[in-house]
């Protein structure tokens, strides 16, 4: 081999090594802030059956929710003064516009989907939907909202919008009055 061919071999085999070495520190490496700041890695702990709080409250909602006869008490809230504008009972629980039975997007058939594509049989004929079934069963997204159980065990879901809250419990709560009492019926003029 000459003295040029041996050169140039030497010069390839310098360059890869700078450019594996530098994928290397990218792909093996830990993020780290333009300011210098490295990434935190943070164990959270979970309890006897290997669950986090997050992962019970979840689970504790999907069972709340889904318990046969359970009555929720709904309260609309002005968030400008605080006073209760309508109050409802609601039989088993309150449902998001956007929840649905079947996803949103499927293929007409034969058609190639990115991603893991998942079976879903509509009108009898078997599509393909990369939409992923909820744990509640359905598919679709909810308005976004708060959900919690205080310390007597009240489970309680509440949702924000545009000059209003809403808020579900599972226990009535003392309020002082209501503008729209759903639950009380006008007599009859007649009667």
């Amino acid at each position: 081999m000459s003295l040029l061919k041996k050169f140039f071999v030497i010069f390839l085999v310098i360059i890869l090594l700078f450019i594996v070495s530098g994928i290397y520190t990218r792909v093996f490496s830990e993020p780290k802030a333009a300011s210098g700041v490295k990434k935190v890695n943070v164990r959270v702990p979970v309890d006897a059956d290997g669950y986090t709080i997050e992962q019970k409250n979840v689970a504790r909602r999907l069972i709340e929710d889904n318990k046969p006869g359970s009555i929720k008490h709904l309260y609309v809230i002005s968030a400008y003064s605080g006073q209760v504008l309508i109050y409802s009972t609601v039989n088993g629980k309150v449902t998001s516009s956007g929840k649905r039975l079947s996803p949103y997007t499927i293929t007409e058939g034969g058609e190639y989907i990115l991603g893991d594509p998942f079976p879903v049989n509509i009108g009898g004929e078997t599509r393909y939907t990369t939409e992923v079934l909820q744990d509640d069963g359905t598919y679709g997204r909810s308005i976004p909202y708060l959900f919690w159980w205080d310390t007597k065990g009240v489970y309680h879901q509440h949702y924000i919008t545009g000059g209003q809250m809403v808020h579900i419990s599972n226990q009535s709560l003392a309020v002082k009055s209501i503008v729209i009492n759903m639950e009380l019926t006008k007599k009859n003029s007649e009667e």
